[in-house]
């Protein structure tokens, strides 16, 4: 909407093109109306020069012309909203030749024209002297390379909405109200002009007549699988208090520094079998007692039996992999050995993981230079191996030929040569 003191400097301006020059009102509308009110301005301007009959006079059309290039004069051709508007106007062969010219003149290089009053201009219009172009030709001239395929201009307030002003029935459809014609004819109300298009200018907005669009509600979207479903309280629900939420978390907290000390070094037999007891009674603690793959070969070396347990209560998190990576790749120990052992007959464990481990079991005896150490653990090897035959943890057929080469290699130690005799037991 556009407030009545800013109405009246507008049509002023309109009625200026009679005596002053083009520039002087363009200079007057900068400074006297507000940059916010522009747009406002700009709409109601297009909706009047649109419309028929034609409100308003030669002179006046050619002064909202002359503004609505102004107002965007400064932006690049692709983002002024109304560049389509006067390109269609100037190819329009319905509108008069003097205005064609003009508003070509506005959009070209050449603002002499803006030194005349439109009065001026119109009586001085050499119809003669002007070539107008094609639409398509004009188009193309101001197509913009970001923008190769500009949109026509449409205005919204034909498209969207019922327009909030209607025509006078009583005016015959095409005629131009400020004929002679329409002059010399009894007017209709008031018959002012000045103030019809006044009002025009202060009533004409954005806003037109939408009607109200009658839609059902949308349904709910369905609930996904491990989504929230938000529960406003009603009659069909009843809220469940948690009652674990002020839960008493300090058997946890005793079981993560219990842990954190078993990395560093064996527990007390009370310490060790406190962490026991306590990953028996909440099995859920061993997610929360600290430990990470990294941390596993300290807690297996210091406090297997604790490493055992904390394995076993693992198997089903989506770490237990990593855990075993660890496991496999850590120095072969007593210890080590010692878990695998115990896990082989307390849970299934994935038969690549064993093999795996056997392996890494013979690989280190090989490499290991030390004599003293290396037959001790060929002897450690050796009764790991036969537990696991005799337990029928592995199928020693899969692993016959690296085993027996093994048992080859130190067959000067005993519990290598008792292996080899097992082993041809099973042939």
């Amino acid at each position: 909407m556009i407030g009545k003191p800013a109405t009246a400097v507008l049509y002023s301006l309109l009625k200026d093109g009679e005596k002053r020059p083009v520039e002087e009102i363009i200079v007057d509308f900068s400074s006297k109306i507000s940059r916010s009110l522009h747009m406002d301005i700009c709409s109601a301007l297009v909706i009047l020069l649109e419309d028929t009959p034609k409100f308003l006079k030669p002179t006046e059309r050619l002064v909202a012309f002359a503004l609505l290039h102004h107002s965007y004069s400064s932006v690049q051709s692709s983002t002024n909203p109304y560049l389509s508007l006067l390109i269609n106007f100037a190819c329009d062969e319905k509108n008069q030749d003097f205005e064609r010219a003009f508003i070509l003149h506005l959009l070209g290089s050449a603002k002499e024209v803006f030194k005349l009053s439109a009065a001026d201009y119109i009586n001085k219009f050499d119809p003669s002297s002007h070539n107008f172009p094609q639409l398509e030709q004009l188009q193309h001239q101001f197509r913009d390379k970001t923008h190769p395929h500009p949109q026509p201009f449409n205005c919204f307030f034909k498209n969207v909405a019922i327009k909030n002003v209607i025509p006078d029935p009583d005016v015959p459809r095409g005629c131009d109200v400020n004929s002679p014609e329409f002059d010399s004819k009894p007017k209709i109300g008031s018959g002012d002009r000045e103030e019809t298009v006044t009002g025009l200018l202060q009533n004409l907005s954005l806003e037109g007549l939408y009607p109200r669009w009658t839609r059902p509600r949308p349904p709910l979207l369905p609930i996904l699988e491990g989504e929230l479903m938000w529960l406003n309280p009603d009659n069909t629900h009843e809220p469940l208090w948690d009652f674990g939420m002020c839960a008493d978390t300090s058997r946890g907290a005793a079981v993560r520094d219990l842990i954190v000390k078993a990395l560093k070094g064996p527990l007390a037999p009370a310490q060790q079998e406190q962490v026991l007891l306590e990953l028996t009674s909440d099995p859920k603690l061993v997610y929360h007692c600290g430990l990470t793959p990294r941390k596993l070969p300290e807690l297996v070396e210091n406090n297997p039996l604790i490493a055992v347990e904390v394995l076993i209560k693992l198997m089903n998190s989506p770490e237990i992999s990593e855990y075993f990576t660890v496991l496999v790749n850590m120095d072969m120990s007593l210890h080590s050995m010692e878990v695998v052992n115990r896990l082989t007959t307390a849970v299934e464990l994935p038969t690549e993981f064993v093999h795996m481990y056997i392996t890494n079991c013979i690989s280190s005896c090989e490499n290991i230079k030390d004599k003293y150490m290396q037959n001790r653990l060929v002897r450690l090897v050796c009764v790991f191996l036969q537990s696991l035959i005799r337990n029928k943890i592995i199928n020693v057929q899969d692993l016959f030929i690296e085993v027996q080469a093994f048992c080859i290699e130190f067959s000067r130690i005993r519990e290598a040569a008792g292996l080899f005799r097992l082993l041809k037991t099973l042939e």
